[in-house]
């Protein structure tokens, strides 16, 4: 139950942030505050619905422990409370849920990562699925998708395509997406009618700044050459491609869509930043939260999260077990979002059961 303690110290809060912003401060400082501003407005908004109500609650009950109440009045201040008893758990629920920590990637643009796993070329048409969905997930909610690399299959799809995907609640949305992804479906190339497994997996990383990571010239070796199409063909007759190691991790990327070395490099640096700001995050998380397996994972790549099964037209995912008998909505991308709802819903509540703890559980 949030304490009036609480109720107060946000609604001062959000009263000293307006008085600074009219006393004309920095540029920098102005746009820190109205950040802050922005971001407690739904919470203060809840924060007074509740305190409202919790008010008009008091008055209610006040009223009705006077005697000379008419019987009309009395009716109608019984029900006024009874509505009220019951919405204000909502209410209370709904400003937990606000004030609950907010990851600080959530806000960030994201890299898409997408690669054919286990079965061989229906996984590559299988990851081609996949990656157009969430071009139609993106266009749907007014995201900016734009395609960094690309590897094709061998019968189509991808073995492998990376994308960039720039708007308003990306990575908070998108993040849930990574991990393994199964199909179970009978294959084009497939006469015999069998059914078919195979996999995709899909990475989502944060996009990140220079500031949020610092990558030393000498911590990298950066080797150039000439980029190949499929078969092996030259597309470039000059050393254009380019693959960077970074030597503290070990983490490799190799950037050729571009016919320019320096914009290779600068895409390739792109995935660098994000994979090694996520190797970053992956590991403080590990470290908080040793202890905790419930929580929905949406960052492991090696978990099996969702499968997708065509002769069923059934789409499970399986770290909440929601399955929904809409298979072509969820793979053309229009009923995605009831899937990442979920998510978000049964993330929030392992959140809110974990600061409920007691301190020895």
């Amino acid at each position: 139950m949030l304490s009036e303690q609480k109720i107060e110290q946000l609604l001062a809060r959000q009263a000293d942030i307006e008085t600074r912003m009219s006393e004309n401060p920095d540029p920098d400082a102005y746009v820190a505050l109205s950040k802050e501003f922005s971001e407690l407005q739904p919470v203060v908004a809840a924060v007074r619905k509740l305190k409202d109500s919790r008010s008009e609650l008091a008055d209610l009950t006040v009223m009705l422990e006077d005697k000379d109440l008419d019987a009309d009045m009395r009716e109608m201040a019984t029900e006024e409370r009874q509505a009220l008893e019951a919405n204000i758990p909502e209410i209370e629920h709904e400003v937990s849920i606000l004030l609950l920590p907010k990851d600080v990637a959530d806000d960030r643009d994201a890299i898409l990562e997408v690669r054919a796993g286990t079965g061989g070329d229906e996984a590559a048409l299988f990851a081609g699925s996949l990656f157009r969905m969430y071009q139609r997930y993106a266009e749907l909610h007014g995201w900016k998708l734009e395609i960094i690399s690309a590897s094709d299959g061998d019968v189509g799809g991808y073995k492998e395509i990376i994308a960039g995907i720039k708007g308003e609640g990306v990575f908070a949305r998108m993040k849930y997406e990574s991990g393994v992804h199964r199909v179970q479906r009978v294959p084009e190339t497939e006469g015999s009618g069998r059914i078919h497994t195979s996999a995709a997996t899909v990475a989502v990383l944060p996009e990140a700044e220079e500031v949020d990571v610092q990558i030393e010239e000498k911590d990298l070796r950066v080797d150039v050459f000439r980029a190949s199409g499929p078969g092996g063909q030259s597309v470039n007759t000059t050393d254009s491609a380019v693959r960077i190691t970074h030597i503290p991790t070990g983490i490799v990327v190799s950037q050729q869509d571009e016919k320019s070395q320096h914009k290779n490099r600068a895409k390739g640096m792109k995935i660098l930043r994000a994979r090694i700001f996520d190797a970053e995050r992956a590991k403080v998380d590990a470290e908080r939260a040793e202890a905790r397996r419930g929580q929905v994972g949406s960052g492991d790549r090696s978990e099996r999260i969702r499968t997708y099964n065509f002769p069923q037209g059934r789409v499970t995912d399986h770290r909440i077990n929601l399955t929904l008998y809409k298979l072509d909505h969820v793979i053309a991308g229009d009923a995605l979002d009831e899937v990442v709802d979920a998510l978000i819903t049964e993330d929030q509540a392992a959140r809110l059961a974990a600061i409920n703890e007691p301190e020895d559980a």
